[in-house]
């Protein structure tokens, strides 16, 4: 038995327990209880696990929240203190996004997706309603892994962060962005030559139809005029943690070059969703003690870290289903009939991690399909509109239809003044960067063949 066994868990966290079993074998080496040949044949076996047989309920969601108690009480108080414990979850909606979750991964199975993971939050308050962090817990060690705490890469999914950093500098929605070749020349490296999801090029475009239809070119090359090292910082702000050493990455970062875990995207999608304040995740909302004594109970910890005029256009950019259109077609799977939502896509370049996070002011959804061995998934899947899309568009109505109390959008910032552009349609700037010649912006109309977007 492991010291910390909350903390070494297989279950809860395998890569720790491997790292764990292995200084055991290196001592028992040491104190030659073991031989050379034995500990070299031990420490590059995997970690074999039986399946967990239990009938916990969200059981990733359990243990994450007993990971919290942990890190708030201690390992000793948390397994031992008798505590009552209540949380954010709602046990229904879990249930029907478990069954929602399976159904969808079932059908996509012979594509090369074997698992699937969704996170549903209240972006005012930052609770966490509904965690499923793989298709099945209990199927092997595998499913006992939660996804939604893992790393993995973004892909396209993380543009809107970097766009958001352009919007509070120099940039505006209908800033005109040249999605034509480029090549980098990086120092000690390759030179860097980014393309199209389509492999096409598209010439002048507007910000919001190059966030919209989410084309890498211009999204490279607006990364290059804000600098690397600003935009993580930025992202920083916004919520992910994992981005701690800025010199590793390059210019691909805005592609999704930068892993990073589902709870910190649902943190900082949920700044566009919060107008500009950021809630942290919340799966607990008191703790008493055995003695029902209140010891702990959530407080708010928001912060204003993006203007709301910037989220604003952000969240309509995203909802706009006549820009998307170029690359993901009319009627797809990121739009929901009679509502309006904000929604981004992301696939990797190698296949193997497929995203789809979306908001209304009420909710935010992420879900990521994929392998967790990191195998690629077929390509036919991956594009933006299937995958993990058709998921999140089963539970987005689901919480609209069943759970809102209400059908609305944002309101418009007073920060926010609204042009007429594109040859009528209309857009919308932060106060003192409208100074723009709408007559000269090109009149964007809709084409009627487009190319499955990232």
């Amino acid at each position: 038995l492991p010291q910390a066994p909350s903390l070494y868990s297989p279950y809860a966290n395998p890569d720790l327990a491997k790292s764990r079993r292995n200084n055991v074998l290196k001592n028992m080496l040491g104190e030659r209880y073991i031989t050379e040949s034995e500990y070299k044949k031990a420490i590059n076996s995997s970690v074999k696990v039986s399946s967990p047989q239990t009938t916990i309920k969200a059981p990733h969601f359990v243990f994450y929240v007993k990971s919290n108690l942990v890190d708030e009480f201690g390992i000793r108080n948390a397994e031992e203190g008798g505590y009552k414990v209540k949380t954010s979850i709602d046990v229904e909606l879990q249930q029907d996004i478990e069954n929602i979750l399976t159904e969808e991964i079932d059908k996509i199975r012979n594509l090369n997706v074997s698992n699937g993971a969704v996170l549903v939050t209240k972006p005012s308050t930052g609770e966490i309603l509904a965690m499923v962090g793989s298709v099945d817990y209990f199927s092997d060690l595998n499913g006992a892994f939660n996804v939604t705490t893992a790393l993995r890469q973004p892909g396209s999914s993380i543009k809107p962060l970097m766009y958001s950093l352009a919007l509070e500098g120099s940039y505006t929605a209908a800033s005109i962005i040249d999605d034509s070749p480029i090549v980098f020349d990086i120092p000690g490296s390759k030179p860097y030559k980014p393309v199209n999801y389509d492999g096409k090029f598209h010439g002048r475009v507007p910000l919001r139809y190059a966030l919209a239809n989410s084309y890498n070119v211009p999204a490279v090359k607006v990364l290059n005029s804000l600098g690397v090292d600003n935009f993580v910082n930025h992202a920083r702000e916004m919520g992910i943690t994992t981005w701690n050493d800025s010199s590793r990455f390059g210019l691909s970062l805005t592609l999704g070059g930068g892993e990073v875990k589902m709870v910190d995207m649902a943190r900082a999608f949920g700044v566009f969703a919060n107008q500009g304040i950021q809630q942290d995740l919340s799966p607990i909302l008191e703790v008493r003690n055995s003695a029902d004594e209140l010891i702990y109970e959530r407080s708010n910890h928001s912060k204003r870290n993006l203007d709301p005029g910037v989220s604003y256009i952000i969240s309509d950019i995203l909802s706009d289903n006549i820009a998307r259109s170029f690359a993901y077609g009319r009627g797809s799977t990121l739009e929901i009939p009679g509502y309006k939502v904000a929604v981004k896509t992301g696939t990797t370049d190698d296949k193997k991690d497929n995203w789809t996070i979306g908001y209304t002011p009420e909710y935010l959804v992420v879900v990521w399909v994929g392998n967790n061995n990191n195998s690629p998934m077929n390509p036919f899947l991956t594009s933006g509109i299937t995958g993990a899309s058709p998921i999140w568009n089963r539970v987005m109505t689901h919480l609209l239809t069943k759970y809102s109390t209400r059908n609305t959008w944002f309101e418009k910032p007073v920060n926010v003044v609204e042009k007429s552009c594109y040859g009528g349609r209309k857009e919308y700037f932060i106060s003192g960067t409208d100074r723009v010649d709408c007559a000269r912006l090109p009149v964007v109309s809709v084409t009627p063949t487009p190319t499955p977007g990232q």
